[in-house]
């Protein structure tokens, strides 16, 4: 092999033939030389003389060999060029980043980083509990014929309580309970609102979910919070009965929890009649009673009951005719029943510890 520090001026004028595979290996020993010499200086002049020493126009090393390019058989000067080239470019790169180095680190270029810390534990995202239940609750619904809709977060007075029947001196249309952006405008307690907004743009038959947020005038507690999510469901046909509604909730606590009991208790909502409020036997305790039951062995999933016939006349469906019902339910109460979590808080805290005790389970859903 040729050794290319050796050539002299004279030699870079006359260049000495050399095979293809012997210039290859000199490119290949003048970059593994560079390269060690770069990492091994520990100041800026030192760095220049390594640099005039392998990249330098007038004495370089890889200057030397440059005119060798020319030696070469037309079929080998593609292969010769190329590699050339990319030591070239790579020496440039690594002079750079070395002088860049030495720049940030000082004289003796001294490591930045504490390599004696531990590394740091990489979280895995998990999605929200209550994202996973609203998801599940969705596809079990499909599943039965019902479609999503949605519909806006900040509404008027009108779809939010008087079309649902709402008494203009009810305690849900005072400011202690209810968050007014404006004279006529509020953020919805409920997702009933959408309820009135479907009925005026389909006809029936109509069976639909709707998932969102609502909010509420409500202080932070173990089962309760200002700003949680809800998922209504709305069906509305001929010959709907209450039957039909127990049968269907039924089958959706079975398939959401496995096989449970449940219990429909008797309640009143100015916008069903008659109207019930559907438990599941609390799985935090077994029905033994806790703190997220409040001692009862019961957790309260959702209310229900049959459309008073005054919501349908509001929204434009004959009740002579037509019969439905509607529930609403909070997914945050229900993820605490599915996950064992018992404190409602816990969801709404943003802790990384929390959460991504979710990552495997909820991973599938």
């Amino acid at each position: 092999m040729h050794d290319t520090k050796s050539l002299d001026h004279a030699d870079r004028r006359a260049p000495v033939a050399m095979t293809l595979q012997q210039f290859l290996d000199a490119v290949d020993t003048l970059e593994r030389d560079a390269t060690a010499r770069f990492a091994a200086v520990d100041t800026a002049d030192a760095l220049e003389a390594a640099r005039i020493e392998f990249l330098g126009d007038a004495r370089g090393r890889l200057k030397d060999i440059q005119p060798l390019l020319g030696t070469f058989a037309a079929p080998d000067k593609p292969a010769a060029g190329r590699r050339f080239n990319d030591a070239k470019t790579r020496l440039t790169s690594l002079h750079a980043e070395r002088r860049a180095a030495l720049a940030r680190g000082g004289p003796r270029a001294e490591p930045t980083v504490d390599l004696t810390m531990p590394a740091r534990r990489r979280w895995q995202g998990a999605r929200h509990p209550v994202t996973l239940v609203i998801e599940e609750i969705q596809e079990i619904f499909r599943e039965i014929g019902f479609t999503i809709a949605l519909g806006p977060e900040a509404e008027t007075d009108w779809y939010n309580f008087t079309a649902l029947n709402f008494p203009p001196d009810h305690p849900a249309l005072d400011m202690h309970d209810t968050l007014y952006l404006g004279d006529d405008v509020l953020l919805r307690t409920h997702t009933s609102p959408v309820q009135v907004r479907t009925l005026e743009a389909y006809p029936p038959p109509v069976r639909v979910l709707v998932p969102g947020n609502v909010y509420r005038r409500d202080f932070f507690d173990a089962s309760h919070a200002p700003m949680f999510a809800q998922v209504e469901g709305l069906a509305v046909d001929e010959g709907v009965s209450f039957v039909d509604l127990k049968a269907t909730l039924t089958h959706f606590a079975n398939r959401f929890f496995g096989k449970t009991k449940t219990r429909f208790r008797p309640s009143f909502f100015p916008f069903t009649e008659p109207s019930a409020e559907m438990d599941v036997e609390c799985r935090l305790c077994g029905g033994s009673g806790c703190a997220g039951c409040k001692g009862t062995g019961w957790m309260e999933i959702l209310g229900s009951g049959m459309i008073h016939p005054s919501v349908l006349e509001a929204s434009g469906v004959d009740s002579e005719r037509y019969t439905g019902w509607a529930f609403g339910m909070g997914p945050a109460r229900i993820a605490m029943q599915r996950y064992d979590i018992p404190d409602i808080r816990l969801q709404y805290e943003s802790d990384v510890r929390f959460l991504e005790q979710f990552g495997v389970r909820g991973s599938g859903v």
